[in-house]
Formats: C-alpha cells, sequence, structure tokens
C-alpha cells in the first residue's frame, strides 16, 4: 500500500504573512495634521478614563461580591431550586453584570469619538 504525501492546507493571507517573515521592525504611526493629533489625544484620554472607570467597578464587583458575602453567611442557609443564593451570587450574577458594564463602556467610547466631531466633519471618510 502506497502512502499519500500529506500536504498542510493553510490560508491565503497564512501563507502571504509567513512568506513576509518578520523583521522586527515596527510600523510607523501614521502621520495626522496637528488638529486631528490633538483630537485623537482627547478621544484617547476621554476613552482611557472610561475604561478606568469601568475597570475599577469591575475589581470592585468581583472583589466586593465574595467580601459581602463573606460579611453575611446567613445567606448560605437560603436556597433557590436548592443551590445556595451564596454560590448563584458567585457564580451566576457577575456575568450579566459585567455585560452591562462592556456595553456601558463601549456606548461612552463611542460618545466620546461622536463628540469631539465624526472623521466625516474633519474631511476624512467615514469607514463602517
Amino acid at each position: 500500500m502506497k502512502q499519500r504525501r500529506r500536504v498542510a492546507v493553510t490560508s491565503p493571507q497564512t501563507r502571504v504573512a509567513l512568506a513576509r517573515g518578520r523583521t522586527g521592525v515596527r510600523a510607523a504611526p501614521p502621520h495626522l495634521a496637528p488638529a486631528d493629533a490633538e483630537r485623537a489625544r482627547r478621544i484617547h484620554r476621554r476613552q482611557l478614563r472610561y475604561a478606568l472607570t469601568v475597570l475599577a467597578l469591575l475589581g470592585a464587583l468581583l472583589l466586593g461580591l465574595p467580601l459581602l458575602l463573606a460579611g453575611a453567611p446567613a445567606l448560605d442557609t437560603v436556597r433557590v431550586a436548592g443551590i445556595p443564593v451564596s454560590w448563584l451570587a458567585v457564580g451566576v450574577l457577575p456575568f450579566p453584570l459585567m455585560a452591562l458594564l462592556a456595553g456601558w463602556q463601549l456606548r461612552k467610547a463611542e460618545r466620546a469619538e461622536r463628540a469631539t466631531g465624526s472623521g466625516a466633519q474633519a474631511g476624512h471618510r467615514a469607514v463602517r
């Protein structure tokens, strides 16, 4: 019985990326007009402030919830469908709250971009 030769199947983009190789040289940042650069810095600072606020709230949620439950040991005796409420609070409650925090942060970041003027107003075509 003759063995078939194995062939690696890759995406065309993968082949191009591998053929290019890594030079270790970082790509130069795009050159912006001074007004656009200042606008980008303002947007970046505002979005960073929102992100750090969400990170602090997330930390408070993930660290505060177990501390709150440790301070209320009576919740271990309360059960819903046979599962202690404290387990549900730790295993289920954080995920919808994290999704809400992520959505809030995304809306605030997008609002920050719109508030400082869109790229279309600055003479650039908006890309979706």
